[in-house]
């Protein structure tokens, strides 16, 4: 036997006595195997075969794993409520490292596991394949920077939380702290730690108007929690449970423990759960519980709803729903790899404040598959920024300044500080993000105060393709990477320009919590316009979901609508909004087109396909539209429908010319009320009551009141 081949056996036992060591504390490590890629692979195999490790899983590209059973990292959401005792992840070969995936995976390794992560032998020297995932043409993943792998090296070498080991060297092996041992909780038979009963306690005890908050990282139970209270409510007599979340998914915990306390249910479908005697809990996906809240099918007295992964949910659809069901409770993850529950709490306390002031909140603090001070729990979250921290406010007049992406690679405090403004601001917030602010090809930073960042906003470059190319984007027959904005407007107006022109898209901007409204964000974006015309760049965009208030901000900063999204997003909810401004003669002539087309489209999209589009989003829109101005006639038919008894069917296209002059006037609540009904009523055909004449009577009261408007404006 070789010398290396020795070494290699000893090691392997050396880690399988080290898993014993962290079983007795419960706890879970991560290894960071390094070198070239068959002796990592090997020595991996070494230790999967050494002992029997409960249910262990190889992740890797699709034909390079040496055993079953084996998957890609695409597929790791898949495995999200599994529990591995060794977990290998191989980032050595076709597929890169997945940040996403890691982070799932590594929460799916129970106590004495370990998480094995193979790496080349030069480590963050280059990008890895799994960059091919962002590199926007024309960019060729192998020309883009790694200063997001180099950062990962850096950590990995320095914690002391992490076991090294080079393939055919020394293992690293640091020392495990002493901990008293862990105590299984047991007064309450279906729940493993005291933190989880209560959960359970306060969603079986949900009172009207009183809604919970669970807030929890990782490995706490949550959902599992959300199961063993359904089954609970079922056997008090609840007769239909709603429950929702960003995918199916992230609900296999739940329904897991759900089937496991109610064998004589039974899964139907994906999503439905049935009980004999008739009792069933639905799992509706955002967008579809939205428009039944909207058309009044869901809700109402007795109704309970769960939402899981709240922080992936924008607040206002959850205001919605919080308004439709008595009975509701929210779960999130504070800390992970799809979002951040500090963010929801700090946009959503307000909106629970407001509308059910005696709402209640409850962390879970202990952790159910491993015990507290976990090493592979901290090292993930060190290597992931999942504990990013809020920067201190500072008060008072701050400089906007652009930021390279080499010289943020080197400041992890300004790091850790600008992405945790980001995870406060916006769901969705993953891993991987932190990747694309630091290598993303076309990805430009600006931000206010180096410090302690107080704004911070991200674009992409877009747009600058050559004709031909452009040609066959917009007939369909080609889809460039990345591009969001250029390519979706070419694709749905057929504007070979809005190609071949340069834009710059925001992609994110964050402002800390305690300095919104002081005008950071505008100054960023006004800051970075100004630059960007310099620079050449002929139109300057944003695309988010259709939110009255963040609609407003950019149309208060002279951006102007050019497309809207006909379905809304199943995450989310909303639809999309693509808003734009020119900084060019060329984006002059680009946008004055794509207003037209939006312009000419929205009628027929309002009575059709937008006929759910909340009103107060409607009415903002209603200046895109072209028509003539208020006529004499329209005056006339406007009174003969608020004071006569005319039929406002009849009156449809000036009661329209109505609804869209108004919403050029400033309207005091009252008037913005009876607006957006008229609105809602003139173009998306929604009735304002169920009983035909209390629907006409209140038709007739909301232009009574904007009638006294035109009056006033006489």
């Amino acid at each position: 036997m070789s010398a290396s081949g020795a070494n290699g056996d000893r090691h392997v036992l050396t880690l399988v006595c080290h898993a014993v060591r962290l079983l007795r504390r419960r706890w879970r490590q991560l290894v960071w195997l390094s070198g070239p890629s068959n002796e990592c692979r090997e020595q991996a195999l070494q230790l999967w075969q050494a002992a029997p490790w409960q249910s262990p899983l190889w992740v890797s590209g699709a034909h390079e794993a040496p055993v079953s059973p084996s998957l890609t990292a695409r597929k790791a959401r898949t495995r999200l409520g599994a529990e591995h005792q060794l977990m290998v992840i191989d980032a050595s070969g076709d597929q890169g490292l997945d940040p996403d995936a890691l982070g799932a995976l590594a929460g799916t390794v129970t106590a004495g596991g370990l998480c094995i992560v193979i790496t080349p032998e030069y480590f963050g020297a280059r990008p890895d394949p799994d960059y091919a995932r962002f590199a926007d043409h024309p960019w060729s993943w192998e020309s883009l920077t790694a200063h997001y792998l180099t950062r990962l090296a850096r950590l990995l070498a320095s914690s002391s939380a992490v076991i090294r080991w080079s393939a055919g060297r020394e293992l690293k092996l640091p020392k495990l702290t002493e901990r008293a041992q862990y105590v299984v909780y047991a007064d309450d038979a279906d729940c493993l730690t005291r933190d989880q009963a209560r959960a359970v306690a306060g969603l079986v005890g949900l009172k009207r108007r009183r809604p919970l908050v669970i807030t929890a990282d990782r490995g706490r139970g949550k959902s599992a929690a959300l199961g063993i209270a359904c089954a609970r409510l079922f056997s008090q007599g609840v007769a239909h449970i709603v429950v929702t979340a960003p995918r199916l998914s992230s609900l296999d915990s739940l329904f897991t423990r759900l089937a496991a306390l109610c064998p004589e249910g039974q899964q139907v479908t994906p999503g439905r759960f049935v009980l004999p005697e008739g009792a069933a809990l639905d799992f509706l996906p955002p967008d579809r519980l939205t428009e039944y809240v909207n058309e009044q099918r869901i809700g109402g007295d007795g109704s309970y709803l769960l939402v899981d992964e709240a922080a992936a949910i924008p607040a206002a659809l959850l205001g919605q729903w919080l308004a439709a069901f008595p009975r509701i409770a929210f779960a999130t993850t504070v800390h992970g790899y799809e979002g951040s529950g500090r963010g929801f709490a700090l946009r959503f306390r307000d909106v629970l404040d407001r509308q059910a002031p005696q709402w209640r909140g409850l962390e879970l603090i202990e952790p159910i598959r491993w015990s507290s001070e976990d090493p592979l729990e901290s090292a993930i979250q060190q290597l992931l920024i999942l504990k990013a921290p809020l920067p201190q406010a500072k008060h008072g007049a701050g400089r906007s300044v652009p930021l390279a992406q080499a010289e943020l690679a080197r400041q992890e405090p300004l790091l850790e500080k600008l992405f945790g403004l980001l995870v406060q601001s916006h769901y969705r917030t993953t891993p991987s993000d932190v990747r694309q602010l630091l290598d993303g090809p076309g990805t430009g930073l600006r931000i206010i105060d180096h410090h302690e960042p107080q704004a911070v906003l991200v674009t992409r470059e877009e747009g600058g393709f050559a004709a031909p190319l452009a040609e066959q984007v917009a007939r369909g027959e080609r889809r460039p990477r990345g591009h969001l904005l250029a390519q979706s407007l070419a694709a749905h107006s057929g504007s070979r320009e809005a190609l071949t022109a340069r834009w710059r898209r925001v992609s994110r901007i964050a402002t800390h919590p305690e300095r919104r409204r002081e005008g950071l964000g505008r100054q960023l974006i006004e800051d970075d316009i100004a630059l960007a015309a310099q620079q050449g760049i002929a139109l300057y965009g944003a695309t988010f979901g259709a939110e009255a208030s963040l609609l407003r901000f950019w149309l208060a900063l002279g951006f102007v609508p050019v497309r809207l999204g006909v379905t809304r997003e199943t995450a989310t909810g909303e639809y999309a909004v693509m808003v734009a401004q020119a900084l060019s003669p060329e984006g002059e002539k680009v946008l004055s087109a794509l207003r037209s087309q939006f312009a000419a489209s929205l009628p027929s999209l309002l009575a059709f396909e937008l006929t759910t589009l909340p009103a107060a989003v409607l009415v903002l829109l209603l200046p895109s539209l072209q028509g003539e101005p208020m006529s004499a006639l329209d005056r006339q038919a406007i009174d003969d429908v608020a004071h006569a008894h005319r039929d406002p069917a009849l009156a449809r296209v000036s009661l329209q010319t109505l609804a869209r002059e108004a919403s050029h006037w400033e309207l005091d609540k009252q008037a913005s009320l009876a607006h957006q009904q008229l609105a809602a009523w003139a173009f998306q055909n929604q009735p304002l009551a169920k009983a035909r004449s209390d629907a006409i009577r209140q038709l007739r009261q909301a232009v009574q009141c904007l009638a006294k408007w035109i009056a006033a404006s006489n």
